[in-house]
């Protein structure tokens, strides 16, 4: 009892008929038709279906079948492609598993049915959402010519039809896209939601966003305060909310041509929606993977510049952004670092009209280029200015580095040492308390402005991993300390940080001189240690300046 099971609602889309080889176009999935002819390109497509082979087989007239769990040469599979060409079906969608190409065509022209290809890495599901949205959207006449996927072409068009500034925002408060015609009046809202790429209230916990997700059509948010009246549609795809989009308003002389105009772009905003996503969800991870190699791997590191198009002509550097917070794993904090790759994505186009960067690792890292006779000056007003908007994104402290210049891509590696070591650093200073606290400044610079404590970090590094340290003053002290309950190593440190001065040790250790004479006595005498040598002096100066910048313990960055 075989059937084809409609796999995104009932009763087709209410009359929405468009020809196979539309679809085919506005779905852009890579599809192989396995035998092009000008009759089946030209067949109707009125619904797309997803096959059961143990259901009860139904009118699949005009619909395009999705053989889900299907290979070619199967009885299954070859049951179907007889029934969908006698039941006058527009196209059964296949992945070919192996199987050769003249095969499937073979098994097509046998049955004179068009037969497209998917890939073998397709999500059944998104490909069924793209192609619904494909019925859809062929069929609407409105915002034309712009590329699929182009977000912001899209809100320009959307902007231009309705006379208001347009954005496009996803079910997270994401900003996917926003328009940027002149003379459109804006508030300071859509000022400030456009340079975060992020709404200031999450939309689960808005009651706007709540009266268009339960709106059938566009619906008049009134404004709140000083803040302009918005328009706003719930943009779907066979019941999937894909995001909204909205419109300031364009006054009461516009409003109802321009809900109308809103409600007729709906199908063809969610087709766009639909293949942004795809496109960005294989851009982000092919941006990190490409990235990735240029930071880790020197031998591939030139392929992986041309693929980016990189221009390293006159260096580049790595600039490392994380959010220091105590807990990591919530949703709220995998939503502040996005948020955050958004952020420096936007600064660093606005900045240098072009951006390179990637989540990994829990970092956020950005290439940034070179140019000019101050690419230094220019790195640290961008890590500064993405700093200032840091509050926009989350309420927790951001740090940020870059780290020097790498002359060549295959010097990235090095850039990228030296910003991690300077986002460690200022990672601890930030992270002083055991937990992080809201409504700290954020802390950013180059690798230059730390040199010395870094290069500092490393003799303690080299101390402890040589076994230098072993039982000298300083770890005789620290046992007598604990054991005494005394304070002599804070009077060490106060000695060598005061050089020795007696009046300014006791006015740091909050004393009398003549206190602060016998503590440093009973030091020398009691450790045995000659405070006049300027050796020792040097090395009981190295280990507690090693140890007072060391980590205690290794904080924790946001995952």
């Amino acid at each position: 009892m075989n059937t084809a099971e409609q796999g995104m609602g009932e009763g087709g889309l209410q009359g929405s008929v468009v020809r196979l080889s539309d679809c085919i176009q506005l779905m852009q999935a890579d599809l192989v038709h396995a035998n092009p002819t000008p009759e089946n390109l030209a067949h109707p497509v009125s619904d797309v279906l997803m096959y059961d082979p143990l259901d009860e087989w139904t009118s699949v007239d005009d619909r395009i079948i999705l053989a889900v769990g299907l290979t070619c040469g199967s009885p299954d599979f070859d049951q179907l492609l007889h029934r969908a060409s006698n039941s006058n079906a527009a196209a059964v969608v296949v992945k070919a598993h192996g199987a050769p190409m003249d095969r499937l065509r073979s098994a097509a022209v046998l049955h004179s049915l068009a037969v497209l290809v998917a890939p073998d890495s397709v999500d059944w599901t998104r490909l069924v959402a793209l192609a619904r949205a494909s019925v859809v959207g062929a069929a609407v006449d409105s915002v034309s010519g712009v590329r699929l996927g182009d977000l912001y072409a899209f809100a320009n068009a959307a902007a231009s039809i309705t006379n208001g500034a347009a954005s496009i925002v996803d079910p997270l408060g994401r900003i996917l896209g926003y328009s940027t015609l002149p003379g459109q009046p804006v508030d300071e809202l859509r000022r400030v939601t456009t340079l975060s790429l992020q709404e200031t209230t999450p939309p689960a916990f808005d009651t706007d966003f709540k009266t268009v997700y339960a709106s059938a059509g566009a619906v008049l948010i009134p404004s709140r305060g000083e803040e302009m009246d918005r328009i706003a549609l719930g943009v779907r795809a066979g019941g999937e909310l894909l995001g909204t989009i909205w419109i300031l308003d364009p006054g009461a002389d516009k409003r109802e041509s321009a809900l109308e105009a809103l409600d007729k772009m709906a199908p063809l905003a969610g087709l766009h929606m639909l293949h942004a996503r795809s496109a960005s969800d294989f851009g982000e991870r092919r941006n990190g993977d490409l990235i990735r190699t240029l930071m880790d791997d020197t031998a591939h590191a030139s392929f992986a510049a041309a693929q980016l198009g990189l221009d390293a002509a006159n260096g580049l550097a790595v600039a490392a952004f994380s959010i220091v917070r105590s807990e990591t794993g919530s949703l709220e904090a995998v939503r502040e670092i996005q948020r955050l790759l958004h952020l420096v994505t936007t600064v660093c186009n606005l900045q240098f009209n072009t951006s390179h960067s990637a989540l990994i690792d829990s970092v956020v890292y950005a290439l940034l280029p070179c140019e000019g006779s101050t690419p230094r000056a220019a790195h640290r007003r961008l890590v500064q200015e993405i700093g200032a908007y840091s509050h926009t994104i989350s309420s927790h402290p951001l740090i940020a580095a870059v780290g020097g210049i790498a002359p060549r891509v295959e010097d990235l590696p090095g850039s990228r040492s030296e910003a991690l070591q300077t986002l460690q650093y200022l990672l601890h200073r930030q992270s002083a308390v055991a937990d992080a606290r809201a409504g700290q400044s954020p802390a950013t610079g180059l690798f230059e402005d730390y040199r010395v404590p870094l290069n500092l970090l490393k003799i303690g590094a080299f101390i402890d991993d040589n076994g230098l340290a072993g039982l000298d003053d300083i770890v005789k002290i620290q046992a007598h300390d604990a054991e005494q309950q005394t304070d002599y190593l804070d009077t060490l440190r106060a000695y060598l940080a005061s050089n020795g001065s007696i009046s300014t040790m006791a006015a740091r250790l909050h004393v009398h001189n003549n206190t602060v004479r016998y503590r440093v006595s009973r030091l020398a005498k009691d450790f045995d240690i000659d405070l006049d040598d300027p050796q020792k002096r040097l090395w009981l100066w190295l280990r507690l300046t090693t140890m007072d910048l060391a980590p205690q313990a290794k904080p924790t960055t946001q995952r």
